[in-house]
């Protein structure tokens, strides 16, 4: 199988979101998976703790930055990917479907997405080099349009496609999401060897489970998974996905996240008055 990635997780518990740098330990080539920009929604404070944690394990360890590795447009957690870019000159990537996620945000939002925002598009198949290691985009749709699987050697980072067995599945229910969509994704991960190791993008403890936990396999995903496992049919995946979306609430950062996060965690312009905004549309119960 070649050289295995090192590979180290931050977790970020204000989101639940997990953060992944992934390094070639023959070259010290390395990419960011999912990086997180700190933001309080109360104050509007935004900090890039979580990011320079990152950045400074990097450069103990050696590891130049090359990339930034986006698995979709975030819904829950403001991306650093902008920052890191400027800091470390890394390319930014996420899946060719961020063009469908932006056509629906964009004009809602009044965002000035621009084709700069992302270095690379990402098509199913694509591959990039990282020193001796090389990165296999697995495009795996359904939760959005945009979402996009990495494979590393033995290892898969999946975003939100799949939770921890004990939990489950994501949410289709945002624009350009499909229940049936995302079986047909799930499947496709989980014909990958069984020994594969999976990480998550998320955690959130699964009701009797005390630690949070980001890593398992496509071995494990597929016997215990509590929504696709031990032979789910699509039918019936599709019909609790359903159900299911329609009892969740709106993630409380949704609009801050997507306004930043259709452009490549770049922040909105700053107005004439010199200050920087975020916009919630509202609306209006009769």
């Amino acid at each position: 199988m070649g050289s295995v990635p090192d590979i180290r997780a931050f977790f970020d518990e204000a989101t639940n979101s997990v953060s992944y740098l992934v390094a070639d330990p023959a070259t010290g080539a390395a990419a960011i998976v999912d990086p997180v920009l700190d933001f309080d929604v109360a104050s509007g404070r935004v900090a890039a703790r979580s990011a320079e944690l990152m950045l400074a394990a990097a450069a103990d360890a050696g590891m130049r930055i090359e990339w930034v590795l986006e698995t979709h447009v975030h819904a829950d957690h403001l991306s650093a990917a902008a920052l890191i870019r400027e800091r470390t000159g890394a390319q930014v990537g996420i899946g060719a479907g961020i063009r469908a996620v932006q056509s629906v945000f964009a004009p809602l939002l009044d965002a000035d997405v621009d084709d700069g925002d992302f270095d690379r598009l990402f098509a199913d198949g694509d591959r990039i080099a990282l020193g001796d290691l090389m990165v296999e985009v697995i495009a795996t749709p359904g939760h959005t349009p945009a979402c996009v699987s990495y494979k590393v050697a033995d290892a898969a980072f999946v975003g939100d496609t799949l939770f921890m067995p004990d939990f489950g599945t994501a949410r289709t229910d945002f624009p350009g999401g499909d229940a049936a969509e995302l079986y047909r994704s799930i499947r496709r991960l989980l014909s990958l060897p069984p020994e594969t190791r999976l990480f998550m993008c998320h955690d959130y403890k699964a009701p009797g489970r005390e630690d949070y936990a980001w890593q398992t396999t496509v071995a494990d995903e597929a016997q215990r998974n509590v929504h696709v496992g031990a032979g789910v049919s699509e039918e019936a995946f599709v019909a609790m996905r359903q159900a299911r979306d329609a009892t969740l609430c709106v993630p409380k950062l949704l609009y801050p996240a997507l306004q930043v996060n259709i452009r490549g965690g770049r922040l909105p312009p700053a107005e004439a008055n010199g200050s920087r905004y975020l916009r919630i549309p509202l609306t209006l119960e009769a």
